[in-house]
């Protein structure tokens, strides 16, 4: 693949900390690369420096010839005084753009509710995100530089994004950064996944589940590691008058070793138990919704409503923004009441709402972190399995993240995300049975998400989320709803059967809310893919691979059995062994290489 962007010995420094020391990296044609870390490692300013933004202390960033890089930041930097359609296509004719299969995609996909000819300066934050992001895509860039770019954008938006990402770039034709704390999108997307840690870039083939895979061998290598150097410096002091000297080895990382090391884990909730205990806090009945209809003057947001909330029950709701799901959250806490039919709660039921606002730390900005969360409870039970462990608060805000320093800080010097993650323990502490979790991923990188996650699996209550984060909301629900035209249906296919639904039902193009004088684009953009012959043939040579992986995956067991049998002290026959299975291994590496390439493109 042709070089397009090489980075030389990067370094980067603030007033208070080194950001990154000595990095080099390099981005070629058909490069997919999500970059993943925690917030503040820098993930940002290493887009940046990629990109031309960010000027790098020392080493530096080389172009390849005519390669132009397209960048979308947190910030848009979008005129007010411009229409959409100028922001977009600029000045050229309607007869051109139109007749573009890709740009009309690209307005379908994003600025379908928008109105084309609106100003600028009308529009709400998430709009505007829309807008700079259709500008950049309809752009002709070599290299395209994304932060955060699924911010602000519904299920269906981001399900379109990535498939405009995979059929854009799957040819080789230019690459692909971002910056996202979407996993689900870094997974469908990405074919690699830089992490950003300890002032270094860290790369991994694959997605973010090929990423968690090799990461957890990675430390689980680290840790047999320490445990070998402890065991060795144990052992040297009983052979340091014989001289013997120690020996190592460092494993070469395979793909079923990563494997083995979850082929027994449990689990990741203990259903049973939890609906038990949710039974015990709640009774019988939780939330009861009859016959329910909700109208704003002429407009009816919901209607014909049967739903009957269970204890323990792990629900996410699915809707466009608009299509009611916030109507349907506040009929559930009964701050509203229906047009018609009946909501009905029960008498032990405790709601308790993860907002995507912060209301319970306005009237605490001022206050050290300890401070806030000491006036509300002493101790917090979580159950993990059939035990039950008490947290105090500040152990609870260990496993959220913060350290021992953060405890002493004010409320309002926290960073957004740590704000957030201070928001839900307010939210857990106060012991709510019923928990609703409104956008709850804003702000937060993906480790934090999975500590969120582990502390969520082990609550036991009825749990309901709204997110546009399809990853997390697979992840903590059981089960998925989605408004569809007003009525409440049940998902047994999840998220992907709730995009295959919406599509379906929405084949007339944009909302027709749309100005006028747009030229409103055409089911007939099609994206770019395989023909019928591509696909069967791809398809073919996918199970020939899958066959043929697992004949050498067999094979290498065996051998690696056998290997243990032979004479340790027969050099030549142990090396020439070694090679044999070394052999295999390429071969599998090299096929596991080609099985992903196929898959990214019949998928």
């Amino acid at each position: 693949m042709a070089h397009l962007l090489g980075a030389e010995s990067l370094s980067l420094e603030y007033p208070t900390k080194t950001v990154f020391d000595d990095v080099t990296l390099g981005i070629h044609e058909g490069d997919r690369i999500g970059i993943v870390g925690r917030n503040g490692d820098g993930k940002s300013s290493l887009l940046g420096m990629l990109a031309g933004t960010v000027e790098p202390d020392s080493g530096r960033v080389t172009l390849r010839g005519g390669t132009r890089v397209g960048v979308l930041d947190q910030s848009d930097d979008l005129d007010d005084s411009l229409t959409v359609a100028e922001s977009v296509v600029g000045d050229v004719p309607e007869y051109e753009w139109a007749s573009d299969a890709r740009v009309r995609d690209i307005i379908d996909g994003l600025l379908r509710d928008i109105p084309w000819n609106a100003q600028i300066s009308t529009l709400s934050g998430g709009q505007r995100r829309r807008v700079a992001l259709a500008k950049l895509l309809t752009g002709e860039y070599e290299i395209l530089a994304l932060d955060e770019p699924t911010n602000h954008l519904d299920v269906e938006a981001i399900t379109w994004l990535a498939r405009h990402i995979k059929g854009r770039w799957t040819k080789g034709q230019g690459a692909f950064l971002v910056v996202t704390h979407d996993r689900w999108f870094l997974d469908e997307v990405c074919t690699t996944t830089w992490e950003v840690h300890d002032r270094i870039v860290e790369p991994f083939d694959g997605g973010y589940a090929a990423y968690i895979l090799q990461r957890v061998e990675r430390d689980r290598q680290a840790a047999a590691a320490e445990a070998r150097r402890q065991n060795l410096a144990r052992k040297e002091l009983a052979w340091l008058r014989r001289g013997a000297p120690a020996r190592t080895s460092k494993p070469k990382f395979r793909i079923d070793a990563a494997n083995e090391l979850i082929a027994n884990v449990p689990e990741i909730r203990d259903k049973v138990q939890l609906q038990s205990m949710s039974m015990q806090r709640l009774g019988k009945q939780v939330v009861d919704l009859t016959d329910v209809s909700v109208s704003y003057g002429d407009r009816e947001v919901l209607r014909d409503l049967e739903w009957k909330i269970a204890p323990g029950e792990r629900t996410g709701i699915l809707g466009v923004n608009g299509a009611g799901k916030s109507t349907l959250l506040s009929l559930i806490t009964g701050t509203l009441e229906p047009t018609q039919g009946r909501v009905k709660h029960g008498k032990t039921v405790n709601v308790r709402t993860l907002t995507q606002r912060m209301d319970e730390l306005d009237e605490h900005m001022d206050e050290p972190v300890r401070v806030v969360v000491s006036r509300l409870r002493t101790s917090y039970i979580v159950n993990a399995g059939s035990k039950s462990q008490e947290l105090t608060p500040s152990q609870l805000l260990e496993r959220l993240g913060f350290d021992s320093a953060q405890l002493s800080t004010p409320v309002k010097d926290l960073s957004g995300g740590q704000q957030r993650r201070l928001q839900l323990l307010l939210v857990l502490l106060d012991q709510p049975n019923v928990l609703i979790l409104d956008e709850p991923t804003n702000d937060l990188d993906t480790d934090m998400l999975a500590a969120i996650e582990d502390l969520l699996d082990t609550w036991p209550g009825t749990l309901l989320v709204v997110s546009h984060d399809r990853y997390f909301i697979e992840r903590v629900t059981d089960q998925q709803y989605g408004i569809l035209d007003g009525r409440l249906r049940h998902l047994p296919g999840g998220v992907d059967e709730y995009v295959r639904l919406f599509e379906a039902s929405d084949q007339n193009g944009p909302s027709s809310s749309s100005d006028s004088s747009r030229n409103e684009p055409g089911n007939d953009a099609v994206a770019p893919g395989l023909s019928g012959a591509e696909l069967r043939a791809a398809e073919k040579e996918l199970g020939a691979i899958e066959r043929k992986l697992a004949k050498l995956n067999d094979q290498l067991k065996v051998d690696r059995n056998a290997l243990a049998d032979l004479d340790q002290t027969d050099y030549e026959l142990l090396a020439e062994k070694m090679q044999e299975i070394n052999s295999i291994e390429d071969e599998v590496a090299e096929l596991d290489q080609r099985w992903l390439e196929l898959a990214d493109l019949v998928s």
